[in-house]
């Protein structure tokens, strides 16, 4: 059961953008905000999500080469917790703050350079300080900002992508999608930390940074050749105040749909409570079991194979009529594991628990997201993933500020322990509250009869 959503906003009369009388119902490059889109109104969809894919794919890649590059060099180097705890602050807070606009620009601008534009200014930031580290600039401030502006861009870019995504899927393939989407990350996972371990130890941290402005400018490109579906809105207001309007609606939306609620509540306490102490696994490797190279880069295919596993298994199958049951399971699960992590004495067992952890990923990320997609209005998906970009960014620094300074106080295996622990108090309470049932039976009520047929 769905709470009532805010009244839409009178449009101003002169309003520059698209009105309800410009789009005609036959034109197939019109989305109408109102209506789901089907395979019949899109004949050639499979050919612009393949190639939609295959930039953002691209652009991952690089992103991800980055990422393992700066978290190794700051685990390496300071051996801190506190060190990783500020990188997980200052790469994720920005994009919390930007993704409260980011959501209402992907609901009143073009989705598509929006995309464009983020992945441009993030490639351009990368590019400076390559250039920066070969002059000599090496100081972890340099690392600290570019990683802030990279956090900001995916303010931006994050609402836009996943809101943009359901304008050219027909709603009944968006499981199957979404499940594709992420065995294609889940295999970049698998590949980035193979090639970010050659680069780093062959050449140089720069290098990955040039690299990774390659592959934005590759799926720039790409981006370019998708024709993406217009989105009309009716109640959109022209100026500041329409835009004022779209936030606080925006705000109002998620504050009072109580099934949007609920998802995002749950998906924030799995940030704080495994994915934020997971991030100071590399720390529990180097600290424990030594500080090869090699044992940071299996701890990573681990969990990377894991993922492409699983993702394989939930495009193939389509998942659990139930996205609610299934994400809850696999939370329980994520809870059971990382306990797991935190008792191994054995790094071998270790790296089983991070191949685990990984396989569930598609398991709870691929249902959330498809059942936001499906029972969001279009016209507003954009804010709602713009607060699930919040939820994300804020869960992490907040999860990292508690996590990182009492990892240099006390093992990170006690911490991973404990945090598993409480997670699986937190589902027992979330399961046996009122919103929660409400919530699975919504779930179950709402499924798609079509999720079957490919």
């Amino acid at each position: 059961m769905s709470a009532p959503t805010p009244p839409a906003a009178e449009p101003a009369p002169d309003a520059p953008g698209p009105h309800p009388d410009d789009a005609a119902p036959h034109d197939p490059d019109v989305a109408l905000a109102q209506a789901p889109l089907t395979e019949a109104e899109r004949p050639r969809w499979r050919r612009d999500t393949g190639v939609f894919l295959a930039g953002q794919t691209s652009s991952l890649l690089g992103s991800m080469l980055v990422q393992y590059a700066i978290m190794w060099h700051l685990t390496l180097e300071t051996r801190s917790g506190a060190v990783m705890a500020i990188y997980a602050v200052v790469g994720f807070l920005p994009q919390a703050v930007v993704s409260v606009f980011g959501g209402v620009w992907a609901d009143r601008l073009d989705r598509k350079k929006l995309i464009i534009g983020a992945d441009a200014a993030i490639a351009a930031s990368t590019l400076v300080l390559a250039l920066l580290m070969l002059s000599g600039y090496d100081q972890l401030w340099l690392l600290y900002l570019v990683s802030a502006i990279r956090s900001a861009g995916a303010g931006i870019q994050t609402p836009a992508v996943s809101s943009l995504l359901p304008q050219i899927v027909p709603t009944e393939k968006l499981m199957r999608v979404n499940g594709i989407n992420q065995t294609i990350q889940s295999a970049m996972m698998l590949i980035a930390p193979a090639v970010a371990a050659g680069l780093y130890a062959t050449a140089s941290i720069e290098a990955i940074f040039f690299v990774d402005v390659v592959t934005a400018l590759i799926g720039i490109a790409l981006l370019t050749l998708v024709p993406v579906p217009r989105l009309v809105r009716t109640d959109q207001v022209a100026g500041v105040r329409g835009y004022v309007a779209d936030l606080v609606g925006g705000v109002r939306y998620v504050a009072t749909h109580a099934f949007v609620r609920w998802v995002l509540l749950l998906w924030g306490v799995v940030f704080v409570l495994i994915v934020a102490p997971s991030f100071l696994t590399p720390l529990m490797i180097v600290r424990t079991f030594g500080d090869e190279v090699w044992k940071l880069t299996v701890n990573e295919l681990a969990f990377s194979v894991g993922m492409l596993l699983g993702g394989i298994v939930v495009a193939t199958w389509g998942g659990l009529k139930n996205r609610i049951a299934m994400v809850v399971g696999t939370t329980v699960l994520f809870a059971l594991f990382n306990i797991g992590l935190g008792v191994s004495t054995n790094l071998w067992v270790f790296f089983a628990f991070m191949f685990l952890i990984g396989l569930g990923v598609p398991f709870f990320s691929t249902p959330t997201m498809t059942v936001l997609q499906e029972k969001v209005e279009p016209e507003r998906q954009g804010r709602v993933f713009g607060f699930v970009g919040i939820v994300m960014a804020v869960a992490m620094p907040l999860g990292m500020s508690v996590f990182g300074p009492l990892a240099d106080r006390y093992s990170v295996e006690s911490l991973l322990v404990a945090a598993g622990v409480a997670l699986l108090l937190v589902v027992v309470v979330a399961v046996g509250l009122p919103s929660g049932r409400r919530a699975m039976a919504e779930a179950d009520a709402a499924a798609p009869a079509e999720e079957a047929r490919v």
